[in-house]
């Protein structure tokens, strides 16, 4: 009685069954993982000290002969956090390509804008296209008040205290576009009274 009881415990079929599936879960589980993790390794570098943020990704596809044919497009914002930003739109076959190449056309577009501590100066309304945003200042300890791309830009150039609004355009480029804009028309007192002794 009891070989016989061993004996279908040994040969069960769940040895077999149990080492067939397992690695082609297994081997699925990390090819999605190593794309995953490689995705995010392109997507924000840090190299030199600079910051970079993807804002968005779109993707658009191609109806042809043989089927269709994705493309992707990324829209990147790059700063030192010191009044330094820039930003870059780059288009590729491939996601790591087009965040490449949107940083790298950020990084060759860069302008400096002033800013007061970790503040602006003023108020301003920046715009571009539909987008309109309002940027006004704030007392330290208030944060970063802002959402999506315009906190991308401002994280980028150094700002800590801010409050905003965006009015316009719901479109990514139209916003950080205006935001840029924005703080482009920022002055200090001193470049005031500069241009009033001339």
């Amino acid at each position: 009685m009891s070989t016989e009881n061993t004996a279908p415990q040994s040969t069960a079929p769940a040895s077999a069954p149990a080492s067939a599936p397992a690695p082609r879960e297994g081997q699925r589980r990390e090819f999605r993982r190593g794309n995953y993790n490689r995705g995010n390794q392109q997507a924000a570098p840090e190299p030199s000290g600079l910051i970079e943020k993807v804002v968005f990704i779109n993707r658009c596809a191609k109806v042809v002969k043989g089927g269709r044919r994705f493309s992707f497009a990324a829209l990147a914002v790059v700063g030192d956090g010191k009044g330094k930003v820039g930003i870059g739109y780059g288009k590729a076959n491939e996601v790591p390509d087009a965040i490449k190449k949107s940083t790298e056309n950020a990084k060759k577009h860069m302008v400096f804008v002033k800013l007061k501590g970790e503040s602006i100066p003023h108020d301003v309304l920046g715009q571009a296209d539909g987008g309109r945003v309002l940027l006004k200042p704030a007392s330290p300890g208030t944060g970063l008040i802002a959402g999506g791309g315009v906190r991308a830009v401002l994280e980028a150039a150094g700002v800590k205290n801010v409050l905003t609004k965006s009015m316009g355009s719901k479109n990514h480029i139209a916003v950080v576009n205006a935001t840029l804009n924005g703080l482009l028309q920022l002055r200090l007192a001193e470049d005031i009274t500069a241009t009033r002794k001339i």
